[in-house]
């Protein structure tokens, strides 16, 4: 047996989380292809259209970064070849306040300042990222810079979560994060209160209780759970702890007027949809 090449075992992760690798695994899953096979549409999809997309293309915000990352839902251990991906957005660079970090304090500050809240912006929009992702693709700087970081916010704000995906610690409370945002709005917590309460961004929670609003205006309608997960592109697990959480509220004189909220919301956010869809 031959000494393992980490480096080469680096750069192959890397490559599988690209829209080039996402589309082979959504062709090879969906239509049963052979690698062979999907590699033959991704070509000819890119021969076809990708003169015409790459003119429609625009631009990141100022500040922002978009890049592939395995979806939240993947259990730890799962290769990444196999796992689906997820295209976030991820604010790195915040304006003045940034600004004054790197100018007053440095680089080796300004990354610990800014990677709780990428770590939680990702898992937001359905995503985790890793030590890799924090590195290469984002600051550009080495793993193991990354890992002392990493290290530094953990002994400076040991209840704050790191959600990373190879961190089995921190993989583990994912859902229960997003189930308790919503216990918390349920119960008729505030924004801000659960923001200090769950370390979370007031995007990220904002982000949580949408999608809950969503679910709870599914259930509402009858659809079961693997419907639901289709259409909001999120896990069973998590679809199933969200209905739960919506019978437990149903039956629940306390927290009944905060569910119904959640329906409003739901209903709102379904009919601005299909607005949009619509062209109206």
């Amino acid at each position: 047996m031959g000494v393992p090449n980490h480096k080469a075992q680096l750069l192959a992760r890397m490559a599988e989380k690209s829209l080039d690798a996402q589309f082979l695994t959504v062709i090879r899953d969906g239509l049963n292809c052979s690698p062979f096979e999907a590699q033959a549409v991704l070509e000819a999809v890119k021969e076809v259209y990708f003169p015409y997309l790459d003119e429609a293309v625009t631009m990141a915000p100022p500040g922002k970064i978009a890049l592939m990352a395995v979806c939240a839902d993947e259990p730890a251990g799962k290769p990444i070849v196999s796992c689906q991906k997820r295209a976030v957005c991820l604010t790195v660079h915040r304006g003045p306040e940034d600004d004054c970090i790197l100018r007053e304090q440095g680089a080796d500050a300004f990354r610990p300042a800014r990677i709780p809240d990428l770590l939680q912006e990702a898992l937001s929009q359905g995503a985790l990222l890793t030590r890799e992702d924090l590195a290469f693709r984002i600051f550009w700087v080495s793993t193991r810079t990354i890992s002392r970081d990493l290290a530094f916010l953990r002994q400076s704000e040991p209840e704050r979560p790191l959600p990373l995906r190879g961190t089995v610690h921190d993989l583990g409370p994912v859902l229960s994060h997003r189930t308790e945002i919503v216990r918390l709005a349920l119960a008729g917590h505030t924004m801000s209160e659960i923001c200090t309460r769950s370390y979370h961004s007031p995007t990220a929670v904002a982000n949580y209780l949408a999608v809950f609003a969503r679910c709870a205006q599914l259930v509402e309608q009858g659809m079961a759970d693997s419907q639901i997960a289709f259409l909001l592109r999120r896990g069973p697990s998590l679809i199933r702890q969200y209905r739960a959480l919506v019978v437990q509220a149903a039956e629940d004189p306390n927290q009944q007027a905060h569910l119904a909220e959640f329906h409003r919301l739901g209903r709102r956010t379904s009919t601005d949809a299909q607005k949009g869809g619509t062209g109206r």
